[in-house]
This record gives C-alpha cells, structure tokens and sequence, in this order.
C-alpha cells in the first residue's frame, strides 16, 4: 500500500504546474473558437447544398475546404514542433478571423460570388494547417500522461456539445438570414461576425496559458527540410503510426468524404421547401453531434481503460455498417436515428487514435507526426469527395453509401488481417501500457523487432 501511495505521490509531483486550471483555460478557448468556425462550416455548405444542388459544387467545396490544409500541414508540423504551439495556435485563429471579417465586409457592399466563398474556405483551410498539429502536441505538455485519454474524452465531449449547438444555432440564425436576405449568399453574413467575436474570445482566453517551446529553432540543429525529412523517416519506419495513418485514410475516403453527401441526399430523397430543408439540415447535424456527445461521455467515462486498438478496429468496421444502413433508409427519421450512430461511433475511433500517438510518440516529433495526420484526413477528404462528388451527379447517392460501407469493411479487414498491421497492433498494445510517450515509442520499437523475430 505505501508503495502504491510513493507512486502516486511522484507522479502529481511530475505534473505539470497548475496543469488542470491551465487545461480548462485552453479547452475554453478552443471550444470558443471551435463554435464559431462550426458556424461557418455548417451553413456555408448548407449555403452551397440548398443554392445548386450539385454533387460538383460539394466536390468543390471539399477541395477548397481540405486542400489547402492538408499542403500547409506539410509545414505545420514542423513549425509546431521548432516554435512555441501557443503562439502558432494564436496566429492562426487572428489570420482565419481577419479573412472571415474580410468576407463579411465585401459582401456588405453586396458583392457575394462563389468563387470568394471558395477562396475563403481555401484561406481558413490553410489555417487549419498550422492550427491543428499545433493544438494536438500542445496538450500533453500541460495534461499529465495518465490523465491524457481522459482529458481527451472530455474534450471529444466538448467538440461534441458544440457540434451539438452549432447547427442549432447555426439553422436558427440561417433561416432569418435567408428570409431576411431572400435566400441570397448574405445570410451568411451574420454568421460570420459571430466567428470573429468567437475567435478574439478563444485567443484571449489561450493568452492566459503559459507554454514553452518544446525546443526552438534557434537550438535546432538541423534546418527546415532537414526536420521534415527526419518526420517522414520516423513515420516511414514507425510501424504502429504508419498503420493507424493508412486506417485513417481508409476511413476518411469510404466514411467520411461519402458521408459529406448526406446532406445532399436529405434535399434529393426527402424534398421539401427552403426553411423546412434549412431545419431537416440542422437536424441532420444534431442528430450526428448528440451521437458524439454521448459517444465521447462513455469513451472518458467507461471504456478510458479498454484496448485502444480494440476501440479503433471495431469503430472502423462500425462505419462501414452504418454507411450502408444510410444508403438503404427510406424514412427520414430513420436517415436521421442512424446518423445519430455514426456520431455515437466517432470518438470509438478518434478518442483512442489520438491518445495512442501522443503515448507512443516522443514530445519532439509530435508536432510533425500530428501535422502528418492532418495532411492524411485533409487529404482523404477531398480524393474522396472527387470520386463520390461527380458520382452523385449520375447515380443515386444511396448506392454510393451502400459502395462505400462494403469497401470499409474489406479495407479495414485486409489491414488488420495483414502480417504488417499485426506487427503493429502488438506494437500499440504494448506502448498502451508504457507510462510516458518516450517509454511507449521504445515500447512500440522493442514490440516491432520482437514480431519481425
């Protein structure tokens, strides 16, 4: 029992200073800015869904809304781990409010093309690029490791319950924005002066939040490219990372470019006037976030201690079951209780992939694996809207759905199957129990070379 007690007593002697007060800091912070840039999201493509109807123009909207995210992630990475995270995270939430306000302003004047919504989304895009890594590697330096799948349960609940409150919000303020502006692209308008409000909150709440860099570019020793390269070398020959990238790619072009239809096969398949799409839109969306809601509850609640790979797996296969359920719904309320589940699902997959790498990962490299991750999902996205998106256009999304859910299930069968995924769910499994990240990568190597023997 004493030792017990010694053992917990110098792992909170180990914990970051004040790491909880800060951590509530930056997750409010985050979850300002999130709300608002949700807002954004969520009604300019219902802008583009309700205005053309075109697989094409989501297509479109897809590649503005990822490309250019998943190109500055390229360097992203490498910024987030030669410079201080905080102040990337900062710079990146005023460079994408100052766009969005820029936008709001020039449609004021009544000027409102789509191309400059399009350009928009490109610019808020390459944001995200240096946003996102810097946001994941930033929160293990101030959470300690054991209570890092928690917090990140806790803050899958968080995006979650925004999620859950931005379309709401969102449709309310849309439908009064449509009326008021006779459906025009300037009912977006108000929706974007409330994510530059947002965005000013989350930068002055991250502001009170002191982090150092983890080293900086004046102590690297090597250059730029030099770290991109050596964070290519590391993933390339990183067998667990390397595999959980490939399930992330699998996921994002079967489940979630083709998911990003749903919208347009609600207006097709269950037509009904402008403010009544405007709501089934809205409740499309809620329909999904309660699922996350609930689902990232029960990952920080009851499952903090069960197999992440186990997690990952069965979510991943659980994607493929619902796209097809989603294809075969032929009762809107239906179409939205199985929606429901695929948010349920979501933090089953993304809770546990994230904890995994940030166990598994030494501090030093994270920023670039994480900006890896974000070139992988932000390029998945729009590959797989430029198949499906043009599709949509001559078949019917429903058989898209039901395509894509049996090709989940074969892809993430033959990895898992594969004598390369085994190596690496042995790998995971063992860095899971490693007490910090440097412990789990070498736990991960020793794992690795034990399976090749």
């Amino acid at each position: 029992m004493s030792d017990d007690v010694s053992a917990d007593a110098r792992e909170t002697a180990s914990d970051p200073p004040r790491w909880l007060r800060n951590t509530i800091l930056f997750l409010g912070g985050q979850t300002a800015s999130l709300f608002g840039s949700m807002l954004v999201q969520y009604t300019v493509f219902w802008y583009l869904t309700i205005t053309y109807q075109s697989g094409l123009i989501m297509a479109l909207a897809a590649l503005f809304g990822f490309l250019p995210q998943a190109i500055v992630s390229i360097f992203g990475g490498v910024w987030a781990d030669r410079h201080n995270r905080k102040f990337l995270i900062m710079g990146a939430d005023a460079a994408i409010a100052a766009t969005t306000l820029a936008l709001a302003i020039v449609m004021l004047t009544g000027y409102a093309e789509v191309w400059l919504i399009f350009l928009t989304m490109a610019i808020r895009s390459a944001g995200a690029g240096i946003q996102t890594p810097a946001v994941s590697a930033l929160l293990p330096q101030i959470v300690p490791t054991r209570n890092l799948i928690r917090v990140n349960g806790v803050n899958g609940s968080i995006q979650s319950a925004m999620a859950l409150l931005a379309p709401a919000v969102g449709g309310a303020v849309f439908a009064w924005a449509s009326a008021a502006y006779d459906g025009s692209a300037a009912a977006l308008i108000p929706i974007f002066f409330i994510d530059v409000v947002t965005a000013i909150i989350g930068i002055g709440l991250l502001a009170l939040v002191p982090v150092q860099a983890v080293r900086t570019a004046a102590d690297a020793q090597t250059g730029y490219f030099a770290d991109l390269v050596d964070g290519v070398r590391y993933i390339a020959h990183h067998g667990f990372v390397r595999w959980l990238l490939i399930v992330f790619a699998i996921v994002f072009v079967l489940t979630v470019a083709p998911s990003n239809l749903t919208p347009l096969m609600l207006v097709r398949t269950f037509p009904a006037g402008e403010t009544q799409n405007v709501v089934n839109l809205a409740v499309l969306e809620v329909s999904f976030s309660i699922g996350m809601v609930l689902g990232g509850i029960l990952i920080a609640s009851f499952f903090a201690s069960r197999s992440r790979i186990a997690l990952i797996v069965v979510s991943s296969l659980l994607f493929g079951a619902l796209s097809i359920a989603l294809g075969l719904s032929t009762n809107i309320w239906v179409f939205f209780a199985f929606m429901f589940l695929v948010g349920l699902a979501v933090p089953f997959f993304s809770t546990p992939s994230m904890t995994l790498l940030q166990e598994t990962v030494e501090p030093e490299r994270q920023g670039r694996v994480f900006g890896f991750l974000g070139i992988v999902m932000a390029l998945a996205m729009p590959i797989g809207m430029v198949v499906f998106g043009p599709l949509a256009d001559v078949m019917p999304i429903e058989i898209l759905l039901i395509g894509a859910g049996v090709l989940t299930f074969i892809v993430i069968g033959l990895s898992v199957l594969l004598p390369a995924g085994q190596r690496a769910i042995t790998a995971a499994r063992a860095a899971s129990g490693a007490a910090d990240p440097a412990a789990g990568a070498a736990a991960v190597e020793s794992a690795m070379n034990d399976e090749r023997e």
